[in-house]
């Protein structure tokens, strides 16, 4: 019983250990960017051992995609709890639209520019592994996925082009469209743009 107290504590410890270091970095990464933090710094203002520190992390690179998986990772959990929301005879033009408003709203408002700075130089450097933000097996290419093979089933959208090339091709364009923000912050409107942008790619897929 006693061993089993001491295992659950220590576990308790490692978890809350893990936690300290995560919120310490994640603070250090949104004020000062990847390169000009420390593993240093982070263990100094999270409160433990280096050696605590890659116990849990092999490096810093290894905490920052770990930080990048789970910020990705609940930003598509928020997208899809927003689309469950809508009513089942919703087009799916509506909900595409109604889906790039949100995805705007959320890197200016809640991601921000700071944030959106760096995401953009981890990607382009590719210092760490951006699989996670990248990659076609993230949630959020599988819901524009969802959406449009929703329109073609429907009979909304064409059928020249498939479902997996016009998916490609708007997750590009939401990425081109957040760049273009990022380089002309503060004076550009992510959010009125990406709605216009999109209207113009719809008349594009939608049948006439």
């Amino acid at each position: 019983m006693l061993n089993k107290e001491k295992i659950t504590s220590r576990k308790e410890k490692a978890i809350e250990t893990k936690k300290k270091i995560y919120a310490s970095a994640d603070r250090l990464f949104r004020k000062h960017g990847f390169d000009k933090v420390s593993v240093d710094s982070i263990v100094e203002m999270a409160g433990v051992s280096k050696g605590a520190f890659y116990v849990h992390f092999g490096s810093k690179n290894a905490l920052i995609t770990a930080l990048s998986v789970d910020f990705v990772q609940q930003l598509d959990l928020d997208y899809k709890s927003y689309l469950e929301s809508f009513p089942a005879d919703t087009t799916a033009s509506d909900i595409l639209i109604a889906l790039v408003g949100k995805i705007a709203d959320v890197i200016t408002l809640t991601v921000g520019y700071d944030v959106m700075k760096v995401i953009y130089e981890v990607q382009i450097t590719k210092t760490v592994n951006t699989e996670a933000v990248l990659g076609y097996n993230r949630d959020l290419y599988k819901i524009f996925n969802n959406i449009i093979n929703q329109g073609v089933q429907q009979g909304e959208f064409k059928t020249e082009l498939t479902v997996d090339t016009i998916t490609k091709h708007l997750i590009m364009a939401i990425r081109g469209l957040t760049y273009e923000w990022c380089i002309r912050y503060p004076n550009f409107n992510l959010k009125e743009q990406a709605l216009k942008h999109f209207g113009i790619l719809l008349t594009g897929i939608k049948k006439q």
